[in-house]
């Protein structure tokens, strides 16, 4: 195995490096569309690695996320289900009447109660329903859903990082650490809702044209919610489904049910109820954006695979051998997750880090802290890019429904309104966590 003098690198992880960067640009470029970028750099991955003996295909099906594809699937299947009742509309409405004419506060509300339930439920269910709930609002409201999406992507983010139940690397670091849902609520809620006011202002003065002081407002909506009901006792049996996945992943760890499992359980119950046809249910499942997420896996898990994702945990953990250094390396542990997670899947730099941080407990070092600073990197990292959480994707393809080009959220239009904010909040956090060093345990 040919290595890179002094930098640790080898041939296999140079090899890998390449392929993800590649595919990468293809992707942000849109030279192809992002899934068919997405399928040739996981075949490449797969077929360059078996050639070089760092992956196989085997490796790659075992880095394929079952439960975020089949959570993705599941959900899909219950909104498409849902979309025809009228719901939608309904919640549409009573929404626009609440903010009152300020396109501001239709945007502050939205963040808001996005935010509030990715902290109770994940933040990829949350998303793949306010997300074309958001469309139809601003339709309503002749406004461009593009900041609105982007808003609510992020902020789902942000909220999601609070507790342990909101992000996939949250449930992780808790299963390691023993942490309990107070503990991350108590530890991280403080900092993230620093960052979220920051976030939300920021978002707010990065679109001056719809949210400045001399935009317009809206007026009154003269609609009768009550009348965009279009079918209530299909509404009544899908909102019992769906009441029912919203209850058990309040409490699905305990039971030991995976989200996906979850949502499916919400799909059994309503197939028998509703007995949609299943090409025409089917047919409106987003198989793109499912074959992109794969692709993904599948190109992540080669580069963790070819060794370079543990090689970064492990020289950043070096580090932490002096207790001093500690406050430090929890801040460029938090930026370093952040920086990852912006291009890469954060669940697979989690799980690398993971066993790093456990073992510097054996040497003394205050591990307590550290996890802290893994999942607000890890959380806040993904609003740094279009493809940096799944939320953004699922937001991102919403956008490209519209049928607006002035809607349509590109990667060059997330990356300069999305990267500066996930800057600035990553800066808010870091000063939060510094000051609340002491009661995070940075002192005993």
């Amino acid at each position: 195995m040919n290595t890179l003098q002094g930098t640790g690198i080898t041939l296999e992880m140079g090899v890998a490096l390449g392929i993800f960067i590649a595919a990468y640009a293809l992707i942000f470029s849109e030279t192809i569309h992002r899934t068919s970028a997405s399928i040739m750099g996981a075949v490449l991955m797969v077929g360059v690695g078996m050639w070089l003996g760092f992956y196989s295909q085997e490796r790659a099906l075992e880095y394929l996320d079952a439960n975020t594809l089949l959570l993705l699937m599941g959900m899909m299947l219950i909104i498409t289900m849902l979309r025809p009742t009228g719901g939608f509309e309904y919640l549409a409405i009573r929404i626009a009447k609440l903010a009152g004419g300020s396109p501001t506060r239709l945007l502050v509300y939205l963040c808001l109660a996005v935010s509030l339930i990715s902290m109770l439920l994940d933040n990829v269910t949350t998303v793949l329903i306010f997300a074309p709930l958001t469309v139809l609002i601003t339709r309503l409201l002749k406004l461009n859903p593009l900041p609105y999406l982007m808003a609510e992507a992020m902020m789902s983010n942000i909220g999601g990082t609070a507790t342990l139940i909101g992000d996939p690397p949250n449930l992780m670091i808790g299963s390691a650490a023993g942490l309990t849902f107070n503990d991350f609520l108590i530890h991280l809620a403080p900092v993230v809702a620093v960052s979220w006011m920051v976030g939300m202002a920021a978002i707010i003065a990065m679109f001056p044209a719809q949210f400045g002081k001399g935009r317009p407002s809206f007026g009154a909506l003269a609609l009768d919610e009550r009348q965009a009901i279009k079918q209530p006792e299909r509404l009544a049996e899908l909102l019992f489904a769906l009441g029912i996945v919203i209850a058990l992943f309040f409490v699905h760890h305990h039971l030991g049910f995976r989200p996906a499992y979850v949502a499916f359980i919400g799909v059994a119950i309503a197939l028998p109820l509703i007995r949609p046809h299943p090409e025409e249910l089917f047919g409106h499942v987003e198989w793109s954006v499912l074959v992109f997420f794969a692709g993904l896996f599948v190109i992540v898990g080669g580069l963790e695979s070819s060794g370079l994702l543990h090689l970064i945990g492990e020289q950043l953990a070096r580090l932490t051998r002096d207790p001093a250094h500690l406050l430090f390396t929890c801040l460029l542990l938090m930026w370093v997750a952040a920086s990852i997670s912006a291009v890469v899947d954060n669940i697979p730099f989690t799980l690398t880090m993971i066993p790093i941080v456990q073992s510097l407990e054996a040497h003394g070092v205050d591990i307590l802290p550290l996890w802290w600073a893994l999942a607000l990197g890890a959380g806040l990292g993904g609003n740094g890019t279009h493809i940096g959480a799944t939320a953004n994707i699922i937001c991102v393809s919403e956008s490209e429904h519209v049928g607006i080009p002035e809607a349509r959220i590109t990667p060059l239009i997330w990356l300069r309104k999305g990267l500066p904010v996930t800057l600035l909040t990553l800066v808010v956090s870091s000063l939060a966590f510094a000051a609340f060093f002491s009661f995070l345990g940075g002192q005993g």
